[in-house]
């Protein structure tokens, strides 16, 4: 049994990718339309933003430099109580909407009605998009069978008071998430390539507009929408070239948090959509696509019950004696060195990847047991510490 459950833990973390690296490298992919001329898509950006003044500006101006420009940049207010309205319309945004307080998701529906765009893009508050993102995202759109598409977020630290005065680096430190994002966004490219995407990223993500009224846009689009736009016979598509920075939380405390309430969240959604065509539902979705959610979300929001029941296999069956137990006690070996490396204090790499590891995979238990006590409200979302 603990061999079982770690080769499923192995699987998701490391086989899948592995998988699909060697599909890609056979030419197992899904078919792709030949590219057709067409006129670039009108397209409307929105920003949902709750208290955001100290960066929303700076967001905006990125928006609106981008080439070609959006047909307008809506930033809708969630009943902010600092100046996040008026800094958004100094900085050009064409629509500022100032809603009372009621959500992200309420807050993006408020813009949406107001988008005149045939394709819809979403941008957080916090995120700084490079100059010819939106244009990588809008072009995806030229392929019909494309319904959904998402960037590629890079996460930065902010060092422009360090000594050097070298500003927003590559992710480094205490907190490992650029490491593990780097991962994730690998795969998330072999599996566009596959099939497609499993999840997006809220950051940097753009849906067609007449699908809008089809989905459940009140639940965490970067999990929910690819799934259900695979479900109405689209594609969901990973698009490398649009990218993005966003500042990652500093510290190892503020990302456990962080992800505990994102995964709150998570345990919300596959709730609220486990009827008929929700996450956990395989009915309807093609083979290749059934796969890839049962490797990379099925078996990842599995992992931390996998990883009790190996360490209670393991612990159980330590004392046990007879050829082959050797495998079973490197096993166990290996879980508790893991542990120790995340509890042992210290800044080395190998030390830092264990810690963020497992503070990782119980932030899916915790954000769970949250869940189950009626924690992480849609209306209480707000800058993560050290964003901004």
């Amino acid at each position: 049994m603990q061999l079982l459950a770690l080769a499923l833990i192995a699987w998701t973390h490391l086989g899948w990718s592995a998988f699909l690296r060697v599909a890609a490298a056979a030419g197992s992919g899904r078919a792709v339309s030949p590219a057709t001329p067409a006129a670039a898509p009108v397209v409307s950006v929105v920003v949902a933003a709750y208290a955001e003044e100290a960066v929303i500006a700076r967001t905006v101006a990125a928006l609106l430099a981008q080439v070609p420009p959006p047909a307008e940049v809506i930033v809708a207010c969630d009943g902010s109580p600092d100046a996040t309205a008026a800094r958004a319309r100094e900085a050009g945004a064409q629509l500022v909407l100032e809603l009372p307080r009621g959500g992200k998701h309420a807050a993006q529906a408020a813009a949406v009605a107001r988008a005149s765009g045939s394709v819809l893009a979403f941008c957080d508050a916090n995120t700084t998009w490079a100059p010819d993102a939106l244009h990588a995202l809008a072009a995806s759109f030229a392929d019909p069978a494309v319904g959904y598409a998402c960037g590629h977020v890079s996460f930065v630290r902010d060092e422009s008071s360090s000594a050097t005065g070298s500003g927003p680096v590559a992710a480094s430190g205490a907190n490992q998430e650029g490491a593990y994002w780097a991962l994730e966004l690998a795969t998330r490219r072999l599996e566009s390539r596959w099939h497609s995407v499993t999840a997006g990223n809220g950051a940097i993500y753009a849906l067609r507009a007449d699908l809008w009224p089809q989905v459940r846009t009140d639940l965490g689009h970067d999990l929910a929408l690819p799934h259900q736009v695979v479900r109405r016979g689209l594609l969901a598509v990973d698009v490398p070239g649009a990218r993005a920075t966003e500042l990652m939380v500093p510290s190892l405390e503020g990302e456990w948090r962080r992800k505990r309430r994102m995964m709150a969240r998570m345990w919300g959604i596959v709730a609220r959509d486990a009827g008929h065509g929700g996450l956990l539902d395989p009915r309807g979705l093609p083979p290749r696509y059934l796969l890839a959610l049962a490797s990379h979300r099925w078996l990842r929001y599995a992992s931390p019950a996998l990883h009790v029941l190996a360490l209670a296999a393991g612990l159980r069956g330590a004392s046990r004696h007879g050829t082959g137990r050797w495998l079973d006690r490197a096993a166990l070996a290996a879980q508790l060195a893991v542990l120790a490396g995340a509890a042992i204090p210290g800044r080395s790499r190998p030390l830092l990847l264990c810690r963020y590891y497992v503070l990782m995979t119980a932030s899916i238990a915790a954000g769970g047991l949250d869940r189950l006590r009626g924690g992480a409200p849609e209306a209480g979302w707000a800058p993560a510490e050290g964003t901004r």
